[in-house]
């Protein structure tokens, strides 16, 4: 199926992890052709990734940037353009938890660092390369939420709360660029088998009582994820924007 990715240049961040999710969408974007942009705040875990993405016979530079850090953010994006020429798709996979706690015992500093790393992060990324976009009349952002956002978690106000602003922040953002020909959408993923939350690291009867209680019964893989981007930043997905899928 011809998706119409080749030649198009994905920067896409959290890329560090060897298992995580943002490797897995830059493999398998840069499979249908495109040019990869890997970035992370471990930027040597960011190079292994580009690495393999070259591997693969596409063009890929790793730059570090904390997204929660705007000036870091439209370095990074100043880079990349004067690397590739152009930003077609950002998908913002960068994420995490500080384990903030019930809202009693928080501390503020952990708060903070939820909402910067996982909302402004986003924003921060969007805005830095929606010039480009707006100019070509072409795009595809894809952010990420969680299902925490949507069903809760208690001890995690501040991480879903950051997340579900994701949700709030895509629909408006969907709205705001879609008469400019930019697509929009968010992917609400739950028990991924990555290093986050020690998913992939709990033993086989606790991964056994999680499929249990999922639809499938059985865990989401970082390529399920991956498979979800590829759709959203492609041709057949041409009327779909402003949309939270969960995975």
């Amino acid at each position: 199926m011809e998706l119409g990715l080749q030649g198009k240049v994905a920067l896409v961040t959290g890329t560090g992890s060897q298992i995580g999710m943002g490797k897995a969408i830059a493999l398998t974007l840069a499979k249908e052709g495109c040019d990869i942009v890997s970035s992370d705040i471990d930027i040597e875990g960011a190079k292994k990734t580009a690495n393999e993405v070259k591997a693969l016979g596409r063009k890929a530079i790793a730059l570090k940037a904390d997204v929660a850090n705007s000036r870091e953010v439209n370095d990074m994006v100043r880079a990349a353009l004067a690397e590739f020429g152009k930003i077609d798709i950002l998908v913002n996979t960068a994420g995490g938890t500080a384990a903030a706690g019930p809202l009693h015992q928080a501390q503020e500093e952990k708060w903070e660092k939820d909402i910067a790393v996982n909302f402004l992060g986003s924003m921060h990324c969007a805005k830095a390369v929606l010039p480009g976009m707006m100019e070509r009349k072409w795009g595809k952002i894809v952010n990420f939420s969680s299902a925490v956002a949507l069903n809760g978690m208690p001890g995690s106000s501040s991480y879903a709360g950051a997340k579900a602003g994701v949700i709030a922040f895509t629909k408006c953002l969907a709205l705001e660029v879609g008469p400019l020909g930019i697509n929009v959408n968010c992917l609400a993923p739950t028990m991924v088998m990555t290093n986050f939350g020690t998913h992939a690291t709990m033993d086989a009867k606790r991964r056994e009582e999680a499929a249990a209680r999922t639809p499938l019964r059985r865990l989401t893989t970082t390529q399920d994820i991956a498979n979800a981007v590829v759709f959203l930043v492609s041709d057949m997905s041409s009327a779909i924007t402003g949309q939270v899928i969960s995975i």
